[in-house]
């Protein structure tokens, strides 16, 4: 992949893209709230427009040439934040088929690359998103929002109508995509690393 763009010195901080990225971090608060109330369906509503709308703030900076410092702090700190905390809230769940050593999975990569990608930029090395990296993001989304559908068309204790059997273990599997994808990703960010570093 193509190496990242470098900030631009002459764009201002609070640009609409870092606006956009704020957005983010606010909408995030309301899924955790919906989540922690029960609400499944507002909860996913807000998820989809979140991480959702992941690409739209990286793609005006680039076009509109205001790549900033701050947002490249802000933007992969949202993508954590909605993840983390919505993986988190359905872990504790009853039904989500998101365990609680999964969520752990989820949390731990994310820490792990972050602190490599920290270092490794303060050391003047270019550290860019990977493919793997934008896989797992797909199957943790996918995950996530399959979960909160099950919870709202499918509560616990309750037996889902014919036409839904295939939700509960279609979210299980989605569950294991994303610790599968999750290891990987952490595995090929962690040996990228180590190449940088050798």
């Amino acid at each position: 992949m193509a190496a990242a763009q470098p900030a631009n010195p002459n764009a201002p901080t609070w640009t609409i893209p870092n606006q956009i990225t704020a957005a983010r971090l606010v909408v995030s608060l309301l899924v955790f709230v919906f989540l922690q109330l029960g609400w499944y369906f507002p909860a996913l509503v807000f998820f989809v427009i979140g991480a959702g709308t992941d690409w739209v703030d990286g793609y005006l900076a680039r076009r509109w040439k205001q790549i900033t410092q701050l947002g490249r702090i802000l933007d992969p700190l949202a993508d954590k934040i909605i993840i983390c905390g919505t993986f988190t809230f359905l872990a504790a769940a009853p039904g989500s088929r998101i365990l609680a050593w999964m969520a752990v999975v989820v949390l731990a990569r994310e820490l792990v690359v972050t602190v490599i990608r920290s270092f490794l930029e303060q050391h003047g090395r270019d550290f860019s998103a990977k493919w793997s990296g934008k896989i797992k993001m797909g199957f943790q989304c996918a995950a996530a929002i399959g979960s909160m559908l099950a919870l709202w068309l499918v509560p616990e204790g309750k037996t889902p109508p014919e036409s839904l059997l295939w939700l509960p273990p279609t979210v299980t599997l989605l569950a294991w995509a994303t610790v599968v994808s999750t290891l990987y990703s952490g595995y090929v960010y962690v040996n990228a690393a180590r190449r940088l570093l050798i």
